[in-house]
């Protein structure tokens, strides 16, 4: 269990996940680069690494969910090789201004362009998944059992141990200590608390534990909806105030 389970898994998860990505980011720029092919259909891009990389983890019994973590940060830090003899587009005096295809193919903007594709689609990716993250939590709510450590844990979970686990990851950065505590405190807990939810379910947790896990997650996933969900836009306005004053 230590060597495979935890070992493994978490340094071999963001291993495949990293060396996909990036060889994945660079193949692609590649091919629009210096071929003009490949373009367009970055939605698929986007699938296919997720694919990819939690399929190719999973074989290798490392974690899918980490690989695929990891493979979207070495995407990201793809990076162009401009060719010989070009410039940036618009540097150029009564060159046309680009537009994405241009963008796309260009040997100096082909990273940045798929970058932004990718995100775009990752974004409206996420909010779909929300969505029936939330009618699933919903329609699941009726049938948790009642456990009074909901009303300690919680607050356990929201006001001490996310914001100690921030200060201490943070701790000798030069964020400040009002960001720092934004941090602790914003971020709505859904899809990975439901998937390390399933995991355990699929991997022998059963009975009465079981039910108590279920509980726990899917109260501590409601309470962060509704207090993470209200409290956000009032706290951004604040952090952007602040901001605009210093």
């Amino acid at each position: 269990w230590w060597t495979v389970d935890l070992i493994w898994s978490t340094i071999g998860g963001g291993l495949i996940g990293t060396l996909l990505g990036a060889a994945l980011g660079k193949l692609v720029i590649h091919l629009r680069t210096r071929h003009h092919s490949a373009v367009g259909m970055d939605e698929f891009l986007s699938l296919g690494v997720i694919a990819v990389s939690f399929g190719a983890a999973q074989l290798c019994l490392a974690s899918g969910f980490l690989s695929v973590f990891f493979a979207g940060l070495s995407l990201r830090r793809a990076r162009d090789f401009p060719l010989a003899g070009t410039a940036p587009l618009g540097r150029i005096p009564g060159e046309h201004q680009p537009d994405v295809e241009d963008a796309a193919t260009h040997s100096h903007h082909a990273s940045g362009a798929m970058t932004r594709a990718v995100l775009g689609f990752n974004e409206q990716l996420e909010r779909i998944a929300e969505l029936g993250i939330v009618l699933m939590i919903g329609t699941m709510l009726p049938y948790i059992a009642s456990a009074s450590s909901l009303w300690w844990f919680i607050p356990l979970l929201f006001l001490i141990v996310r914001p100690a686990s921030i200060l201490l990851g943070m701790a000798g950065s030069s964020v400040p200590l009002h960001k720092q505590a934004l941090v602790g405190w914003l971020g709505i807990r859904g899809i990975g608390s439901v998937y390390y939810l399933m995991f355990a379910l699929n991997h022998g947790v059963s009975g009465g534990i079981a039910q108590q896990f279920v509980t726990l997650t899917l109260g501590v996933v409601t309470a962060s909806i509704l207090v993470h969900g209200i409290t956000v836009q009032p706290l951004m306005k604040w952090f952007e105030s602040r901001r605009h004053q210093q």
